[in-house]
């Protein structure tokens, strides 16, 4: 019998960031600190508007880049929040979640051999979306001592002949780290001066808590704008992760072979979730901003629990993660996730599911309410203080 399976996909590891998560379900009285998903319930007023439309029977197929309103309010939202200008009906693309949009963009831009510098820790579905569309993934790693930002002399040194496209992951999962405009506007004259194209996955858009500033697209930059896809969504901003919606907006000359792909393996993303979608765009903003004030309340608690147990921790400024440094322990990041789950029922996400340079970190999510991550956080203080009392010999 021949082999079923593409030589390509055998390859491919599953994601790092499931095992973790099979374990806690089977585990009585855990707390997954984990899970990179709202705890809010999608505010009443979208999902009253997703029930409506089923009400009044909108289940057919809506035009495959999206509901024309939706477009509208998207550019409009852009514009709004971002200074981002696009033109609804030839730029912007309504797709199943961020995550397709990813993939298509990939798999629209890229030919064998294209190289894909991809800033890691992050996201784990970069270099894999990268693999599929026959793409060269270039990993560079980012440091803790920059906050784990993306330098113009990092990105210079990465660049050869064949690279052709820069993820930019920012606000980032799993480290929280930010790009502020000095940092782009640095990379953007690398970016410009070699003649690459960006994917810049902006998801966490909504949730940046830097002070008097707001989160800035390097499409809103000067020359930029033509060479970017911006990639966001509903997730995570208006707690939608149900509703598998995202969008991208970019040049029309990339955005309509796109489509094409989007039109053959999709159709069209889910129409009751674009008419709640609508609404979250119209009558959202409160909400966006009610839930990234109360995450910026659990992140500050989240970083003084840490020092108060001498866990180090750089300030992440974005998303709903933080990425404490555990090296001083001398075992590896698998290793005490495992520890900490067998022993206080804590689940953390190891460093190594989001690149090889996550080695001697772990991740922890902080989209639970603030009484779980009380109890969560006595847990690991505890397992803390029992790793330094084995260093020293005292257990």
């Amino acid at each position: 019998m021949k082999n079923p399976l593409s030589k390509e996909i055998v390859q491919i590891p599953p994601s790092g960031i499931r095992k973790f998560f099979d374990i806690v379900s089977e585990m009585e009285d855990a707390i997954s600190l984990g899970v990179g998903e709202p705890d809010f319930d999608t505010p009443w007023h979208i999902r009253d508007e997703g029930i409506y439309s089923l009400e009044k029977g909108r289940t057919f197929y809506t035009s495959n880049a999206g509901l024309k309103e939706l477009k509208i309010e998207i550019i409009n939202y852009l514009k709004r929040r971002f200074d981002l200008e696009y033109d609804y009906q030839q730029e912007v693309l309504v797709t199943v979640g961020g995550s397709e949009a990813i993939d298509i963009a990939m798999r629209a831009m890229l030919d064998p051999g294209d190289e894909v510098l991809i800033p890691q820790p992050c996201y784990v579905s970069y270099e894999p979306c990268c693999r599929l569309a026959n793409g060269t993934p270039v990993i560079i790693e980012l440091q803790e001592q920059n906050d784990f930002r993306l330098t113009k002399e990092e990105l210079e040194a990465a660049i050869t002949p064949n690279t052709k496209l820069v993820v930019l992951p920012f606000p980032n999962n799993p480290t929280g780290a930010v790009m502020e405009r000095a940092d782009l506007e640095a990379i953007a004259e690398v970016i410009k001066a070699h003649d690459l194209f960006v994917i810049s996955d902006e998801i966490y858009a909504e949730l940046t808590y830097l002070e008097h500033t707001q989160h800035v697209s390097i499409a809103s930059l000067a020359g930029m704008k033509e060479r970017t896809i911006v990639i966001n969504g509903f997730s995570k901003s208006h707690a939608m992760t149900g509703w598998r919606l995202g969008y991208a907006c970019g040049p029309q000359v990339i955005l309509e072979q796109m489509l094409k792909i989007h039109q053959y393996a999709i159709m069209c993303a889910p129409t009751n979730s674009q008419y709640a979608a609508v609404d979250a765009l119209r009558n959202g903003d409160d909400d966006v901003a009610s839930m990234r004030e109360q995450y910026n309340g659990r992140r500050r608690f989240l970083l003084h629990m840490l020092a108060e147990m001498g866990l180090q921790c750089f300030e992440p400024f974005g998303a709903f993660y933080v990425f404490p440094c555990i090296k001083e322990f001398g075992m590896t990041s698998e290793a005490f996730a495992e520890r900490l789950l067998t022993e206080e029922k804590v689940a953390v996400v190891p460093g190594t599911a989001f690149g090889q340079c996550g080695e001697g970190f772990v991740r922890i999510s902080y989209a639970y309410s603030l009484e779980s991550l009380k109890v969560a956080l006595e847990r690991v203080g505890r397992f803390i203080a029992k790793l330094k009392a084995e260093q020293k010999g005292t257990l």
